[in-house]
């Protein structure tokens, strides 16, 4: 193919300071004033107030519009098979909270309704989710642990545990902490600070979920072995867990055992099944809600709990719970835990909802769906439900099925409001087991998502360190404290890009206005007696100091020794002028020594270096802010080569970083915007035109 050939252009224009730029432009120096903007926040009028209203409820923009015809029966199957999935899940997820399988259905069913009215994403399922469930759990038994509820059984002779008070406590716990994560979550919608998931990157979160995976699975090994561990908390509370599960591996219960195996096979047989006719099937077969059915059913006619131990659910209230507002008294115990799950469960949303609203081609609004899963969940506390966020597994149900709109996630929740109300008792003889077995299965999925480390390893090995940081940090610290500790480990991995950055001399592009790294390119020409210099992060505290070292290095100018020679021609000179002064005052003084005191020469100022630039231009265009520390290193060096001879320009500086200098005092009577210029190839011409003693072959303008 022959070689493309671009048509030439030129530019003529004038060279560009900024001083000249803010004449041309001209800039404007007035700013709105605090007060202006509280004013203008606050002020109200009709259409301002109706798009309040339709932000804050979207429901009552999107239902009135709502295409019957194009939506209604996707939205139908997709809710009824969502709200089949919800069962198994909430009775599963419960046990991961602490809590009687029961409350699992309830927080199936409140949150979802909330959501329906405040919510902006279209297709992802809210509901009960593992991470949520098991650091509901973390909290439930730390607060209600089995050792508070022991009493003396005077016909076994032997302690027992009041499980009745001990699983309503740990209702009060989970409701607790579920309502004050809501009530975090909304506070952080009403300030905008939507933006917090930033903090979450994509590495932070699935390494999180991984670890937080192995926790559950962990957690659920009692119920697959039939064994009572004690509840370790803390940090490496995991590693203990481990250990005392393996020292009661010899006291496993085998039918157990044997109904955890069995279920998890047929499972992972199920869902292979569904994955290899999942073209052909309008609906996904739903296997977990077969597996109870039919675990139920086995359960209560063999009489598993009776004849070999194995344990069941138990009771299942019908109907639903009155609203009961949290004990505030264990507000306080519970409010770094209902941070970190306001967090993590807005991460996990958000993050699905903008891959559906970007598949789709709508908009979700990050700070709305705070608020409308703080709703959710501050509301669901109420109704003694825990935490939840959204399920990847049910979201791909939901979409998979024809869900186009948020009334698929209001069907499944009178699904389960139908369950609820009804059929729930029925399950009462289900294995535990079984439910350890789904969560097991529903698992593999975040458990597939170690094969991220070698792709990391293969694009970015920072964000690489971060997942398996994070994952480390989760597995060692539990998931709340964990959160913390990889949220700072992230920041520190940022801190130190921003420390160790690439620092670079630049040269021209040949017969173009383009400058690019001396060491990436064959063809590109330094400037002579030109040395164009670039840092790829900002300025700041951090890296002040390394970016006056690195400047340095880079040009070849040890600016401590010239100083330093500079300072003894001084002083040497002074010296001199001191003796000079002693000698005049002598009044006899013979012809000749007068004549050798004229003929006295000290060489104050060496023979320039040629090795040496005469102009340093510090390419300022990676550079987003500037503090105090790098407005100062800015003006040091500007003062030490000046010292020395070399002149310091300033190019391509933001707007931003030109207010900074401003403000931070950089520009006096001596030093103007005139050393600033737009771009390098500005401060590359007018070191041409105005220094005649640099011979460079640059591309002209005028």
């Amino acid at each position: 193919m022959a070689e493309r050939r671009r048509p030439g252009y030129s530019i003529y224009r004038e060279i560009l300071d900024e001083e000249a730029v803010d004449v041309i432009a001209q800039k404007s120096e007035s700013k709105t004033s605090l007060c202006e903007k509280v004013k203008k926040s606050v002020r109200c009028s009709g259409p301002r107030a109706k798009r309040c209203l339709l932000e804050t409820i979207p429901i009552l923009s999107w239902l009135p519009r709502y295409p019957i015809r194009e939506n209604a029966l996707g939205d139908l199957i997709s809710g009824i098979s969502v709200g089949v999935m919800h069962l198994p899940q909430g009775m599963a997820y419960a046990l991961l909270a602490s809590v009687s399988p029961v409350f699992g259905l309830y927080s199936s069913f409140y949150p979802i309704l909330v959501y329906f009215i405040f919510g902006t994403s279209k297709h992802i399922s809210i509901g009960t989710y593992a991470v949520m469930s098991v650091m509901i759990g973390g909290v439930t038994e730390r607060l209600a642990p089995d050792s508070d509820f022991m009493n003396w059984d005077n016909v076994t002779n032997s302690s027992i545990i009041d499980t009745v008070s001990r699983d309503a406590q740990r209702v009060k716990v989970a409701a607790a902490v579920t309502f004050m994560s809501g009530l975090f979550q909304i506070l952080l919608g009403l300030v905008k600070f939507g933006f917090v998931v930033t903090y979450l990157s994509e590495p932070l979160v699935r390494g999180y979920t991984t670890a937080a995976a192995i926790h559950v699975i962990v957690s659920q090994l009692k119920y697959t072995f039939g064994i009572n561990p004690k509840r370790h908390s803390g940090p490496f509370s995991l590693i203990y867990t481990i250990l005392e599960v393996c020292y009661l591996v010899p006291q496993t219960n085998i039918g157990t055992l044997v109904v955890s195996i069995v279920t998890i096979i047929c499972l992972i047989l199920a869902k292979e099944l569904n994955a290899y006719l999942q073209k052909k099937l309008p609906v996904p077969i739903p296997v977990e809600l077969i597996a109870i059915i039919i675990a139920t059913v086995v359960s209560w006619q063999v009489n598993l709990e009776q004849k070999y131990g194995v344990d069941i659910v138990g009771v299942i209230p019908s109907g639903l719970q009155a609203p009961v507002f949290p004990e505030a008294s264990l507000f306080g115990q519970v409010i770094g835990d209902a941070f970190a799950l306001s967090v993590v469960g807005y991460g996990i949303l958000i993050s699905l909802g903008r891959i559906f609203a970007l598949k789709y081609g709508y908009r979700v609004d990050s700070n709305q769906e705070l608020i409308a899963l703080g709703l959710s969940n501050s509301i669901g506390g109420i109704f003694q439900c825990f935490a939840i966020s959204c399920s990847m597994s049910r979201t791909m149900v939901q979409e998979s099925t024809g869900g186009k709109t948020q009334v698929a996630g209001a069907l499944s929740a009178v699904v389960i409001l139908f369950i609820t109300l009804w059929i729930g008792s029925l399950f009462e003889d289900l294995p535990k087991a079984v439910l350890a077995a789904i969560i097991y299965v529903n698992l593999h999925g975040m458990m597939k998502q170690f094969m991220d480390i070698p792709a990391l390893w293969k694009k970015n090995r920072v964000d690489m360190l971060v997942w398996v940081g994070t994952l480390i940090l989760t597995i060692l610290f539990n998931p709340d404290m964990g959160l913390a500790a990889s949220i700072g480990f992230a920041m520190l991995t940022v801190i130190f890009r921003t420390q160790l950055p690439k620092y670079s001399l630049l040269g021209q592009v040949p017969d173009t206005d383009i400058y690019r790294p001396l060491e990436d390119y064959t063809q590109v020409k330094q400037v002579p007696g030109i040395f164009i210099f670039r840092s790829s992060a900002t300025i700041y505290f951090a890296n002040a100091e390394m970016y006056q070292d690195a400047l340095g290095k880079k040009c070849g100018v040890d600016i401590t020794k010239l100083l330093s020679a500079k300072k003894k021609l001084e002083a040497k000179r002074k010296r001199h002028e001191k003796e000079e002064a002693k000698k005049a005052k002598k009044a006899k003084k013979n012809a000749d020594d007068m004549v050798r005191s004229q003929d006295t020469v000290i060489e104050m100022e060496p023979n320039p270096d040629p090795s040496l630039p005469r102009v340093v231009i510090l390419d300022l265009s990676p550079v987003n802010f500037l503090d105090t520390v790098g407005v100062k290193a800015l003006c040091n060096i500007r003062r030490d080569y000046g010292e020395i001879g070399i002149e310091v320009f300033l190019a391509g500086c933001q707007t931003g970083v030109v207010d900074n200098l401003q403000s931070s005092g950089f520009f006096n009577d001596k030093v103007t915007k005139s050393c600033l210029f737009t771009t390098i190839h500005d401060a590359v011409l007018f070191c041409h035109l105005f220094h005649g003693n640099l011979h460079t072959q640059i591309l002209h303008g005028h």
